[in-house]
């Protein structure tokens, strides 16, 4: 990482909608790093973010106060040091900036499928929620966060 000395790393994390995969990653990031990481999150095609995301990162107790899909154009490359992109079937946005970048291939949780209950669309979050958790919680162990 390109980091100047006492400086925090900046953690970007990118998916296309930026309404799932990337919400729960940035709220989960936030809560286990704390100050010591400057958390981002942003989509090449930004909508909204879902319920769903709000819902199973409040289970464990983890805020995100008034969350937005926020768009990878808005973002500072200069204060970015590591991107991790979370798109695994869909083609994952580019990031122009010179951070290093990591890719996790995490299933989307989200569907428009009518035939899931509130239930399943839950448990689909669930997973994935517990796939970047787990991800986050080994990468911090590495990288000392």
């Amino acid at each position: 990482m390109r980091l100047m000395d006492g400086d925090r790393p900046g953690l970007l994390f990118l998916c296309v909608a930026n309404s799932a995969r990337s919400q729960l990653a940035e709220g989960l990031a936030r809560h286990l790093f704390g100050d010591r990481v400057r958390v981002q999150s942003a989509g090449s095609h930004p909508t909204r973010v879902r319920s769903q995301a709000i819902r199973v990162l409040a289970e464990l107790g983890i805020g995100v106060g008034e969350p937005r899909s926020k768009s990878v154009d808005d973002i500072d490359a200069d204060g970015v040091d590591l991107v991790i992109t979370l798109c695994a079937e869909e083609v994952c946005p580019a990031f122009l900036g010179r951070a290093e970048r990591l890719h996790w291939p995490i299933d989307d949780p989200a569907s428009d499928d009518p035939e899931l209950d509130t239930e399943q669309h839950l448990a689909r979050f669930r997973a994935a929620r517990d796939a970047i958790r787990d991800r986050l919680t080994r990468l911090g162990a590495e990288r000392g966060w």
